[in-house]
């Protein structure tokens, strides 16, 4: 064996030595100190937009399984309803904005093309500006992205706290399938190591270039190839992500008391809990598409807010987003005692959920610019 072969050894043995003393007292636990979802208040019923588009849209309508959706009013975005939630989750937190020092606002409907949301959220809860913002796009699994990154550098070291936003407006075509779906709301994770109410044990993605859907520059409404939305892209990436996040930890499906899956419609997750042996009881807080629609990069984080503000301490979370494009990503959350506490302290989403204003079709294309003056 030559001197190359034996230092080459030597260190990968010192490498794993390190790794096995020490890394468990750098790479130590992080999870949600705060948290906060928002929702519009306006609402549109599926039948009424169905019923502007004739037979064939009343088919698509009741095949979808959402019965209405949420509409952002004339002065809302996503950069409103970021903050909106931000602002709850400081709540809950029970820190103030100076202490954060990383922003990651994920979106497919940012205000602006080059301009980015995050700043307007740090200027907006008084954050310090001595942090890091950054926008993330992934369709609707922008925010679960940007939660991973945070939760990386909480559990790093590199920062105290961080803020992990998914917020939309979504667009749709009119008397496009996407009509009956694309709404507007968000969520806010404040991610910390002190006073956590749920631990992020693992996460997990699967990932790969599906073209299910897509927006081009210049282009206001999205393009959707619809032979690839269900099963070579949702199930495919949902229930291959979801089963190594089990093979990687060794749970079963049967150990988590909620499990929340991206919900673009209600078919779509109850098929994916059907395939997966995932009960309807285990769904039952984090399924929230038939009354509110889907809100792209706040869906699924959505139904994390709707599940903490149900959950009670020591329960288990299993998360699954998707995004278009394509990919998920998973999570293991574990509630703590303090989950009690901290969810009492902000708005419930179940409170926006229900505080509704029905609007008509002239009424939701106005508030949606869809009427274009040239």
């Amino acid at each position: 064996m030559s001197f190359l072969d034996i230092s080459f050894l030597a260190e990968s043995f010192i490498k794993k030595f390190f790794n096995f003393l020490f890394l468990p007292f750098f790479m130590q636990r992080a999870g949600i100190v705060g948290y906060g979802g928002y929702i519009p208040k306006f609402r549109i019923l599926t039948k009424e937009i169905a019923n502007i588009w004739g037979e064939d849209s009343r088919r698509i309508e009741e095949g979808l399984g959402i019965k209405e959706k949420s509409v952002a009013s004339i002065d809302e975005d996503t950069a409103t309803i970021a903050v909106e939630a931000a602002l709850i989750a400081l709540e809950r937190a029970s820190i103030n904005g100076e202490e954060i020092e990383a922003i990651y606002v994920g979106s497919e409907s940012h205000p602006y093309a080059v301009k980015p949301t995050a700043t307007i959220v740090a200027e907006a809860i008084n954050a310090s500006p001595h942090l890091t913002a950054a926008d993330w796009e992934f369709a609707c699994k922008a925010g679960t992205a940007a939660l991973q990154a945070i939760f990386a550098g909480v559990k790093s070291g590199l920062i105290k706290y961080g803020l992990a936003i998914g917020a939309d407006t979504a667009q749709a075509r009119p008397a496009d399938a996407l009509e009956y779906s694309a709404a507007s709301g968000g969520s806010a994770f404040i991610i910390g190591k002190d006073n956590i109410a749920a631990e992020i044990i693992h996460t997990t993605s699967y990932t790969t270039d599906t073209p299910d859907f897509w927006r081009r520059q210049h282009a206001f409404y999205p393009m959707h190839a619809g032979r690839f939305t269900g099963e070579p892209a949702y199930f495919r990436h949902v229930i291959e992500c979801t089963k190594k996040t089990l093979e990687e930890t060794g749970y079963k499906i049967s150990d988590f008391n909620h499990v929340i899956f991206h919900q673009p419609n209600t078919k779509f997750p109850l098929a994916a809990a059907k395939k997966l042996g995932v009960s309807n009881e285990q769904l039952k807080h984090g399924l929230l598409s038939t009354y509110i629609g889907n809100t792209y990069s706040g869906n699924s984080m959505l139904g994390l807010v709707n599940v903490l503000d149900n959950a009670k301490a020591d329960e288990l979370i299993l998360l699954t987003s998707y995004g278009s494009g394509a990919g998920s990503d998973s999570f293991i959350i574990k509630t703590t005692e303090l989950i009690e506490e901290i969810k009492e302290k902000g708005i419930k989403l179940a409170e926006f959920i229900n505080d509704k204003k029905y609007i008509d079709y002239p009424m939701y294309i106005k508030l949606r610019k869809k009427i274009k003056m040239h």
